[in-house]
């Protein structure tokens, strides 16, 4: 008889589910940071399929206090900024960690609140009353905030200070006046006065004449009394700003094409539709409009599909896909036939992986609501979690063309890669598949049926994890007391030895911040959160057998 503490069985291994999902389906919890660090790369305190805003922020709050390593908070703070590109959680943190180490939240500070919306987000978290110390919840600006915000205030250049500008409740007169900045000099202390409404006279020693040039000119745009005279400003002074500062007060189409030409790549394929209702893809003759403005059409697509724009500014795909999403029907063809070009460039921004995967998508009903949760009217993308899971498939596949999707809801589905299909449109028609329940082992007993003769690196699993189908199904609990997940990735595992695959791996990509898994965290199986492109390169890593881990790949910031 074989020695059984050598060969055990399958279900040895198996490590059994210790808590139910926000579905009620058996699920592994995940540790404290771990959970949190996929908050931070996912939660927008948007309301989601199942967690409300609230929810959201008191499961962080209950994380944080589980969690005694503040130097990790700071850490995390600039990783959800700096990578995962969130806004309302590195925020948060910080107000978090201006309670808990003023001396790390000094030092992460200015990492986090990179730009104006960041500095009055903090701002109206720390008015709302929903951070400090219990009993105790604080409303204005500590004396330790106070100085950062003031030391923000004063080494802001101009440009940030316009760009903060924009915006109400609260705005950055709101700001000043609770933060109060000692101004630096002068011109500082003339900008402040004019930011906050106060009249010449209260601005002294300072005087209108001190104020920086940029502010001067915008004041004069703003006075014009002419389209023509708005366009002279616009294009020679005001060749720098931000553009919405000279958008309120524009008189007509030939500004707003002025101004089209001042925008930066992103802000063209954020503000198409603005555009268009401003007449700017239009001729405008003595008489009225006079047809297509061609050129300006041209203009705009070019600046869109810009190779080397797209290259420096390592955009991913996924935000051709929201503009694409979001531009009306009446936005010119050509412009989105640029978005579909501009996806299929980003996508060389995606790590190639070190060999072909599967790749469970998840388009259960879940997966249809808005990735960024419902936030009110006007504020709901019309992205949803199976939009972003889509397009993770199709990036993925695009790179690595010898992979295989799987969708999947309570059946996996049989998808045909066309391969004239461009990176929007795949994930456009990916996304269309299932709505039904969730049973996130499909992909793997796909994996281990009709790809069992196939070697793969891995696979890697999009889903939100709320797995929950087991009446009268085979695969929806595992062995043991453990998931379907975990049953069939043992099973696979043991196939692609076979077939001479040494380590594979299984990575779960999370896109809610729901803080539980399908499958545990040990050295095969990476549980990572997020829809930036910074889990691209941590999928890479770890299909390439890097010891990175997505806790150590917070760690690894330096404050």
């Amino acid at each position: 008889m074989a020695n059984k503490s050598l060969f055990q069985s399958i279900t040895s291994v198996l490590p059994r589910a210790t808590v139910v999902n926000e579905a009620s389906g058996p699920a592994y919890k995940l540790s404290a940071k771990h959970a949190l660090a996929q908050m931070a790369a996912t939660g927008t305190f948007g309301n989601v399929y199942y967690a409300s805003a609230q929810n959201q922020l008191d499961a962080m709050r209950k994380l944080i206090d589980e969690i005694d390593d503040n130097e990790f908070l700071a850490k995390l703070a600039v990783y959800s900024r700096e990578r995962a590109y969130m806004k309302d959680m590195p925020a948060a943190l910080l107000v978090v960690l201006s309670t808990r180490d003023t001396k790390l939240m000094h030092q992460v500070f200015d990492r986090v609140v990179d730009n104006g919306r960041v500095l009055r987000t903090v701002f109206q978290m720390i008015r709302s009353g929903q951070f400090g110390r219990p009993g105790s919840p604080r409303r204005g600006l500590s004396s330790s905030l106070q100085r950062a915000f003031q030391r923000w205030l004063n080494d802001a250049s101009v440009g940030k200070l316009l760009s903060a500008s924009i915006g109400n409740d609260p705005s950055l007169r709101d700001i000043l006046r609770m933060a109060r900045p000692t101004p630096k000099d002068d011109a500082r202390r003339a900008l402040f006065g004019w930011l906050t409404d106060k009249p010449v006279e209260k601005w002294e020693p300072a005087t209108a004449d001190d104020l920086p040039s940029t502010v001067q000119s915008l004041i004069a745009y703003r006075a014009a009394d002419t389209a023509e005279a708005q366009t002279l400003i616009a294009g020679d002074s005001l060749s720098k700003v931000r553009w919405d500062l000279l958008a309120g007060a524009s008189r007509g189409p030939l500004v707003w094409k002025a101004i089209a030409q001042q925008m930066g790549p992103q802000a063209l394929r954020m503000n198409l539709n603005t555009l268009l209702r401003h007449d700017v893809f239009k001729k405008h003759g003595i008489l009225g409009f006079a047809g297509t403005d061609n050129a300006m059409i041209d203009y705009v697509a070019g600046q869109l599909a810009d190779p080397g724009a797209i290259a420096r500014s390592r955009q991913f795909p996924y935000q051709f896909l929201a503009a694409y999403m979001n531009a009306s029907d009446e936005v010119p063809s050509k412009i989105k036939t640029a978005l579909h070009d501009a996806a299929e460039i980003a996508c060389g921004n995606v790590p190639k992986l070190p060999g072909p995967v599967i790749i469970g998508l998840d388009t259960s009903g879940s997966m249809g609501c808005p990735v960024t949760g419902n936030r009110g009217r006007g504020g709901t993308s019309k992205m949803r979690c199976v939009d972003v899971a889509a397009l993770f498939a199709a990036a993925i596949l695009r790179r690595n063309p010898d992979s295989v999707v799987i969708p999947f809801d309570t059946q996996a589905y049989k998808v045909k890669v066309d391969p004239s299909d461009t990176i929007l449109s795949l994930s456009a028609r990916l996304s269309k598949y299932g709505g039904g329940g969730t049973d996130c082992s499909l992909p793997f007993v796909e994996a281990n049926t009709r790809y069992a003769k196939q070697a793969f690196a891995g696979i890697v699993l999009v889903s939100d994890n709320e797995s929950w189908i087991t009446s009268g199904r085979r695969y929806g609990y595992g062995q043991n007391g453990s998931t379907g997940v975990m049953t069939q990735w043992e099973k696979f595992k043991k196939t692609q030895h076979g077939l001479g695959v040494a380590d594979p791996k299984l990575v779960c990509i999370d896109i809610q911040p729901y803080g539980t898994s399908q499958a545990p965290e040990r050295d095969d199986i990476l549980n990572i959160g997020g829809f930036s492109d910074a889990v691209f390169n941590v999928v890479s890593s770890f299909l390439e057998n890097d010891a990175s881990r997505f806790v150590r790949e917070v760690e690894s910031v330096e404050v």
